[in-house]
């Protein structure tokens, strides 16, 4: 924790989709790490939003724009100069996705032009990391963890733009951003970022499980599922976050061979059904759920990371297991809804996750 303490402090960071879910807990830590932070992001999207919920807006600089805007994108950054970019803005949902294809791509695949081009404009920016997903990856939906050599592809456009991503920005790194000409022709290291299914508090987004389950339960109903039996390599929210954050360490520290992919995702025991994960929410907490029979596009039933590349090369590694990400998942729910100070309980589920990394790392 201390390299991350060194490396981020007074450092200038700029947040796409600082306003989403992952957006907004890595502005929190950045924040406590002593980062000067700058977001960029469409207005929040849902009622209520943890970047409200912890008024985030009054302690970082806080730009609504669309990513699409390539004038208004390359005018902010430059303006305020990043050492570092973490790009996570996206339309970032597979049911989306079939219903708005258009808007999927554009965000997804023509916002990392937009970012990219932006950082080329700006020849100040040290370091990107650019937010994909596991989803990236050509399903075979056999048992095997996915490689990050492995082939890209994606059924849904979700999947599938989050794919042209990762090659949008291998195109970029290769053509204006090439590691043998860093520090000659150029002076920005470029890595992807590839997380599993992401839970933790503050989570609102719909057809999501446990943002669903969590309303379902506060409203007395029963949770709707679709997939009982798909597989899904589930983690808590400052997992992954952790992974961006040595990711980008590594970067900035102009350690060239880590400009590259890397998958973050959970230990082989936490790589569960919905039906198990559900089980555990109903035991704990209550409610109840049914099948929705009802015919629905075609969403991967079995999908696996190998993290062995992330935890040799970056000294990254999963923390907490599935079980312990429920229980600090929906202990922030129950805070929320008891009206407790939730930036105050949100800065200690932070500091609690870096002790318990001081004994990994």
């Amino acid at each position: 924790m201390i390299k991350l303490l060194e490396i981020y402090k007074g450092k200038k960071v700029f947040v796409t989709g600082h306003t989403g879910f992952k957006g907004s807990w890595l502005c929190l830590w950045l924040k406590f790490l002593g980062a000067d932070i700058c977001g960029y992001a469409l207005k929040t999207d849902t009622e209520p939003s943890i970047f409200n919920i912890l008024k985030l807006k009054d302690k970082i600089k806080h730009i609504e724009g669309n990513i699409c805007d390539f004038d208004k994108l390359n005018k902010e950054l430059s303006f305020f100069c990043p050492d570092i970019v973490f790009h996570l803005a996206a339309q970032p949902l597979v049911p989306q996705s079939y219903k708005a294809p258009l808007e999927t791509y554009r965000t997804n695949v023509l916002g990392v032009v937009n970012i990219l081009e932006a950082v080329r404009c700006n020849h100040k920016v040290k370091a990107v990391v650019n937010v994909t997903t596991d989803k990236c990856y050509k399903n075979k939906e056999k048992d095997y963890a996915y490689k990050e050599d492995d082939e890209l592809g994606g059924y849904d456009p979700y999947s599938n733009s989050k794919a042209c991503s990762e090659l949008v920005t291998s195109s970029y790194r290769d053509s204006f951003f090439n590691v043998q000409d860093f520090r000659i022709k150029h002076n920005t290291l470029i890595a992807t970022a590839r997380a599993g299914n992401v839970i933790g508090g503050g989570d609102y987004s719909l057809d999501r499980l446990v943002p669903d389950f969590v309303k379902a339960v506060k409203d007395n109903q029963c949770i709707i599922l679709r997939n009982l039996n798909a597989v899904r390599p589930w983690q808590f929210v400052l997992e992954p976050l952790l992974g961006y954050l040595l990711l980008g360490k590594e970067l900035l520290e102009e350690k060239v061979e880590h400009a590259t992919a890397y998958n973050f995702g959970p230990r082989e025991e936490s790589i569960i059904t919905v039906n198990e994960i559900v089980q555990e929410l109903v035991s704990i907490y209550g409610g109840s759920y049914k099948i929705d029979t009802n015919k629905h596009p075609h969403e991967a039933k079995l999908l696996k990371l190998d993290i062995n590349k992330a935890e040799k090369e970056l000294d990254w590694h999963p923390v907490y297991g599935v079980k312990e990400a429920i229980k600090q998942t929906m202990s922030w729910y129950k805070a929320y809804y008891e009206g407790i100070n939730m930036l105050e309980f949100s800065l200690d589920q932070i500091l609690l996750f870096q002790k318990k990394i001081s004994k990994v790392l």
